[in-house]
């Protein structure tokens, strides 16, 4: 059995079944989603490799939550922006930015529970006070979203498609070489800004 400081071990044989060796039973997926939701740490392990598949089976995890009805919540636009990262050069940030947006969201949720048990038996007018926070989440998060694509643009190197046909490529060309460190400079300043904005949140 685990220590209560280290995360529990799954383990997960050929036929797909699962292991909890901190409870010594066979669990599923589900019990696994309950657990993240508790808050208690585990990884999951190929039993006869030993490999860590923590990874591909919390992404089946939320595979099988999105197949559901009533419970998506990963809209089509994102899904589609998130498979387009794979292999671009902002892939490497990508990771950091969702982890970062999402211990940011994560924290005003919970101030947002906070306030929603408080309300209970209130008047009308404290409960719409709630919706201040959610506003605010709201406009941070579309600054944070400005900020990331304004970075983005800096390593695109053809604009979108549907976009005003580009300038001949001679004149671009030459610019590329002398501003490259400019442009680099300038995404490490955005991101910082971003991380400081993402901080204030907390």
């Amino acid at each position: 059995m685990a220590a209560k400081d280290e995360p529990i071990i799954i383990k997960k044989y050929a036929n797909r079944r699962l292991y909890n060796t901190g409870t010594s039973t066979y669990v599923t997926l589900e019990d696994l989603a309950e657990m993240v939701k508790k808050g208690e740490e585990f990884t999951v392990q190929d039993a006869k490799t030993g490999d860590d598949i923590t990874h591909p089976v919390l992404t089946q995890i939320i595979f099988e939550l999105e197949n559901k009805d009533g419970q998506n919540m990963l809209p089509i636009p994102f899904l589609c922006q998130l498979i387009a990262f794979y292999g671009d050069q902002m892939q490497m940030i990508v990771p950091s930015f969702l982890e970062q947006s999402m211990i940011a969201f994560s924290k005003e949720q919970e101030r947002f529970r906070e306030q929603m048990k408080g309300a209970i038996g209130k008047s009308p007018l404290d409960v719409m006070k709630i919706a201040t926070p959610i506003k605010a989440l709201e406009e941070q998060t579309r600054r944070n979203m400005e900020m990331f694509q304004n970075a983005m643009r800096l390593f695109t190197p053809f604009p979108p498609a549907g976009s005003a046909p580009a300038a001949a490529p001679a004149e671009p060309a030459k610019k590329e070489v002398p501003e490259k460190s400019d442009d680099l400079q300038e995404l490490k300043s955005q991101i910082a800004a971003m991380q400081r904005k993402l901080d204030t949140m907390s």
